[in-house]
């Protein structure tokens, strides 16, 4: 079994094109989408057009569930852009997707098995982001049986062992790689590189294999999208892979 797992595109087409095209040339043919595929300044139907066309597995993440869920003068700017953009029969594909599915021995999940907004493999405190402990993670993944777990949301390609062996991957994000956030605490996501990132798991006799992959694309078209829709973080995070702001 080999897998192409792919998450948090955020309308981001020209970085999920390239992505998908170069699953093509490795010739695999297994693919998962792990959400937040649209909120973003971007190109969130078209991107919605694309994903519509897959018959493969896609989960809806958190941005997904607040786009059904909110009104949009209650939302954040990327989701209201994104809603403002997409279709009724967008929005109907979205109210079909899972927050989680399982492929045999492998869990997808977008944050953590049992919660579309809690970081797995990161904890943040007062003073900024981390790694998580293999308590810690442990207490995330909970009773979850499955000896691969597929997860997003932090946007940072990471694998962690939880102390039973089970094994836990992020691949990254394929069309944001830099953000901030104020939840629980302010804290800074930076990849420091614009490249799309996806990853390439592949059951060996004695375990899964793991390829965190950093693709490089038209990440120029990006940031001038998002710079004609007003959002100079977003264009500076597609540029250079850092967040814009600073912590105070």
């Amino acid at each position: 079994m080999r897998i192409a797992l792919i998450s948090d595109i955020h309308g981001n087409l020209p970085a999920l094109q390239a992505v998908l095209a170069d699953i093509a040339r490795r010739g695999i043919t297994q693919i998962a989408n792990l959400g937040d595929s649209l909120s973003g300044p971007l190109w969130p139907e078209e991107t919605a057009v694309l994903l519509r066309q897959q018959s493969w597995p896609q989960l809806a993440g958190n941005h997904e569930r607040q786009l059904l869920t909110q009104h949009p003068s209650r939302m954040a700017a990327s989701d209201r852009h994104a809603r403002q953009q997409i279709s009724p029969a967008t929005l109907q594909w979205l109210a079909s997707l899972p927050p989680t599915y399982r492929m045999d021995e492998v869990l997808l999940c977008h944050g953590t098995p049992s919660s579309d907004l809690v970081y797995c493999m990161e904890t943040v405190t007062p003073t900024g982001c981390r790694m998580a402990t293999p308590t810690e993670l442990d207490a995330r993944l909970g009773q979850e049986t499955a000896r691969l777990i597929a997860c997003g949301h932090t946007h940072l390609p990471r694998t962690l062992r939880a102390l039973d062996g089970r094994l836990v991957v992020n691949p990254g994000s394929v069309g944001l790689p830099a953000y901030d956030d104020d939840h629980p605490h302010f804290h800074l996501i930076e990849n420091g590189s614009p490249d799309a990132r996806y990853a390439i798991v592949e059951r060996l006799d004695h375990g899964w294999q793991v390829d965190l992959l950093a693709l490089p694309y038209d990440f120029e078209s990006a940031a001038a999208q998002a710079a004609r829709n007003g959002r100079p973080e977003w264009a500076h995070a597609l540029r250079t892979g850092y967040a814009l702001v600073s912590p105070t």
